[in-house]
C-alpha cells in the first residue's frame, strides 16, 4: 500500500521534535513607535531571512503557566508567551551558550525601550576592547527592547532583548541572554506586564527535538 505523503512528513516530523503543526502568525509594525521607525528604517545589519520554523507563530500549548507568562526553551530555541485557552505565541531566538546560560523562574522586573548596553564584568574578560556603555539605537546589541529579569528585588543580570545580529537566531551564540528580532521583542514588549513570570526551562528539560512535547498541534486564534 501506498504511503500518504501527509504521513511521511508527520513521521518525519515525529523524529524531529514531534509532529508539530502551527499557525503563522505575520510580523508587522503596527505597534511601532515613531522612533521605532525611524531607528529600523536605517537599521546598520543586512535584513535576514528567518527560517519559517523561527518566525512567529500562534501554537497549542500544553503546560501549566498562566496566561501572560513566558516560558522559554533554550534547546529548542523558542520563547513562548502564554496566551488564554491554552494557546501561546512562539517566538524563534537566539539563545546563550550552555556554560553562559540562565534558568529558573524570574520576574520582568524593567522594561525599557531602545536600551544603552552597558556590558557586565564578565563580558568584559571575554571581549577585549569593549566600550563601557553603547547608547540605545539599531546598532546597540539590545536592539529595540529590554526585558530585564529579577529573582525577588536582585536583578539576574539575564535579558530579553532585541538585537542587531538576527541571522543568529534559532541558534546558541549569545552571551546568556535571550535575542529575539527587533519586530518580535516589540511585539513581546506590548503584551508582557511588570512582575509577569518568567520560566527559562533547563537543559533537555523542554521540547527540542531530543524531548518533544510543548506545542503540538496548530491552532487558528490569538
Amino acid at each position: 500500500m501506498a504511503v500518504r505523503s501527509s504521513t511521511v512528513l508527520c513521521f518525519i516530523g515525529l523524529v524531529l521534535g514531534g509532529c508539530m503543526q502551527a499557525t503563522l502568525e505575520p510580523s508587522t509594525d503596527a505597534n511601532f513607535t515613531p522612533r521605532d521607525r525611524k531607528l529600523l528604517a536605517n537599521a546598520p545589519y543586512a535584513p535576514a531571512t528567518i527560517p519559517q520554523a523561527y518566525q512567529r507563530h500562534i501554537v497549542a500549548y500544553h503546560r501549566s503557566e498562566a496566561p501572560g507568562s513566558i516560558v522559554v526553551d533554550s534547546d529548542a530555541r523558542y520563547l513562548y508567551y502564554v496566551l488564554p485557552d491554552r494557546k501561546a505565541i512562539r517566538y524563534g531566538v537566539t539563545v546563550g551558550e550552555d556554560a553562559l546560560s540562565f534558568w529558573g523562574v524570574a520576574k520582568v522586573g524593567r522594561k525599557e525601550e531602545w536600551p544603552a548596553w552597558v556590558p557586565t564584568a564578565d563580558i568584559k574578560r571575554r571581549i577585549p576592547d569593549v566600550p563601557d556603555r553603547v547608547e540605545g539605537g539599531a546598532h546597540n546589541p539590545l536592539g529595540a527592547r529590554g526585558i530585564y529579569l529579577f529573582q525577588g528585588n536582585r536583578d539576574t543580570l539575564f535579558r530579553i532583548h532585541g538585537t542587531n545580529q538576527p541571522e543568529h537566531i534559532g541558534q546558541a551564540i549569545s552571551s546568556g541572554c535571550i535575542r529575539m528580532t527587533n519586530e518580535d521583542v516589540i511585539d513581546l514588549y506590548n503584551r508582557v506586564k511588570m512582575g509577569a513570570i518568567v520560566v527559562v526551562l533547563a537543559p533537555r528539560q523542554g521540547d527540542s527535538p531530543v524531548s518533544p512535547r510543548m506545542a503540538m498541534t496548530s491552532t487558528s486564534g490569538q
